[in-house]
């Protein structure tokens, strides 16, 4: 045998701060950080109780679910039976609101920042109109293209005004009510937004808005002044052709996660004003189709699934690209089953798989090693497809005329055919 040798004090100790300096690097990567601006979390993704408990938030729980299949008549959408909109801001007084015949109305957006939609933009839009439908409530979209002039650098006012444009076709396939939708850019509606944009920008203070969203001084004008003009169309009074003069109706906002310090700021800045609080019902991150770590990007063309993309290419993107929760060989995934919680294909099933008895399945068989790997991405495939080819049809469909109306400030009914008559004493005030 070899003599060994002791190690002198100074590699102990450096060897030391070399494993505690490989620990905090391997806790500094999986640390995960969600802002409006950034989604990064480790393999496992975001830990929404912690997001929760961080923002402030109330988790959505069966309650809320009886109570929307009471007021509405519908069974809750798939996105709340499994709690992929789980948390929330005041939904109890929208639905006390709504219980009453005061109502409510929803608002949700999008920021322009490429010509066509990627699935995961899709899954605020599919829940909108749900609300909308089963509510039978106006809704007003915003576009913040002024927001992605502001925010990206390769981007100039003409090219992302025009995206805005040719996205409102692109949210119209969706399924919206005409009579009940308003859709504006924030460049052509400034004018009526611009009355609540100036109280808000008052009643804040630049400590605020540098606390809230983490700007420095570098930054441009344009991101400290935003937050104000996502925050106008919270108050009801931002849209005269539908609520008149009410400044108080309440409003709820359909939105992922990773928006909510808007509304957090919105909420705060409501109370000075003597407006009413907007409400919100938040949503998981549609994830990146190469893991949990963070959401799907418009950026990343290769592993991205588009609402443009035919058959083959869903198909090549989730077969070749598609992180899988099975196992390493065929003996192990047997012995083992798939890990449902880091399974991609799996996980995209539960956003577009409408029955709960074969998602059920599935997990089982999947789960227990039965199903292998290759099956469920052929499944979730068959699926994404299934959606984004119908998907595809409508939007064919929507003309320019369909813009134009969506688009044009015209008088909305803001009552439900759905709500209780209010009692008379309040339809006086």
């Amino acid at each position: 045998m070899e003599p060994t040798t002791e190690p002198k004090p100074e590699e102990i100790t450096k060897s030391a701060e070399d494993s505690a300096s490989s620990t905090k690097e391997e806790e500094k990567k999986t640390e995960q950080k969600v802002t409006a601006f950034e989604v990064e979390a480790g393999e496992t993704g975001v830990d929404y109780n912690k997001l929760i408990d961080q923002f402030g938030c109330d988790r959505i729980n069966e309650k809320h679910l009886e109570k929307i299949e009471e007021l509405t008549g519908k069974k809750p959408h798939r996105f709340l039976r499994r709690e992929i909109f789980f948390s929330h801001r005041s939904l109890d007084w929208c639905l006390k609101s709504f219980e009453t015949g005061r109502g409510f109305y929803l608002y949700t957006g999008r920021g322009p920042s490429s010509s066509s939609l990627h699935i995961g933009h899709a899954i605020p839009f599919i829940f909108t109109k749900y609300m909308q439908e089963a509510f039978d409530l106006p809704l007003v979209i915003q576009l913040t293209d002024d927001e992605k002039f502001f925010h990206k650098q390769d981007l100039t006012f003409e090219n992302v005004h025009k995206m805005g444009y040719d996205n409102i076709k692109d949210i119209i396939a969706f399924g919206f009510d005409p009579e009940k939708t308003f859709i504006f850019s924030d460049i052509d509606y400034i004018k009526y937004l611009y009355p609540n944009v100036c109280k808000m920008q008052k009643a804040l203070t630049l400590n605020n808005v540098k606390g809230v969203f983490g700007f420095n001084d570098s930054d441009n004008a344009g991101k400290y002044a935003f937050p104000a003009v996502q925050a106008a169309p919270s108050f009801s009074n931002t849209f005269p052709h539908i609520f008149g003069k009410k400044k108080n109706v309440p409003c709820l906002i359909p939105q992922a996660i990773d928006q909510d310090p808007y509304f957090r700021m919105t909420r705060d800045i409501a109370k000075k004003l003597k407006y009413e609080k907007p409400g919100c019902i938040q949503s998981k991150f549609f994830p990146a189709i190469t893991g949990l770590s963070g959401k799907m990007s418009a950026s990343l063309a290769n592993t991205t699934i588009y609402l443009s993309d035919d058959p083959k290419q869903i198909k090549n993107k989730i077969k070749k690209h598609a992180k899988s929760g099975g196992g390493e060989t065929l003996e192990e995934h047997r012995e083992k089953g798939a890990n449902l919680e880091v399974d991609i294909p799996y996980q995209y099933l539960t956003f577009f798989m409408e029955d709960d008895e074969e998602l059920a399945r599935i997990a089982e068989e999947y789960s227990s090693g039965r199903m292998l790997t290759g099956e469920i991405k052929q499944i979730c495939a068959d699926v994404i497809t299934e959606f984004i080819t119908e998907y595809q049809e409508r939007r064919k469909k929507v003309t320019d005329e369909d813009v134009q109306l969506f688009t044009s400030i015209r008088p909305i009914n803001p009552k439900s055919s759905k709500m209780p008559e209010k009692p008379a004493e309040e339809a006086k005030k």
